[in-house]
């Protein structure tokens, strides 16, 4: 069986130096912000943020309906539920990483 890769240690006080992106999406799938929040690590922005236009209309969103099976949403959720984030988030996050793939191998 391969050997899991050790991450940086949470101290609890800082957020670790990561050496690749890669490693720092693999800590926060280890690590929730919400703990992170709770331990002072990170602090709430009080303030609305100005982005660039460009970003902001990288960022926008838009309500999409999808009929998925019950079984999925079922298994999206309690995977959601071990990773400490909402399903519709996990969800979000496969359907971007999913193009994402898509996009560099038509690259």
């Amino acid at each position: 069986m391969p050997r899991k890769k050790e991450l940086p240690e949470f101290k609890g006080d800082r957020i670790p130096a990561f050496a690749s992106e890669e490693e720092e999406r693999e800590f926060w799938d280890s690590y929730s912000f919400a703990e992170a929040m709770e331990r002072g690590v990170l602090e709430p922005v009080e303030e609305p943020l100005e982005l660039a236009p460009e970003l902001a209309e990288k960022i926008r969103t838009k309500r999409v309906t999808l009929r998925l099976r019950v079984s999925q949403i079922e298994a999206a959720k309690r995977i959601a539920k071990e990773k400490d984030i909402p399903y519709q988030t996990l969800l979000r996050s496969w359907i971007a990483e999913a193009i994402r793939r898509e996009q560099e191998k038509r690259a």
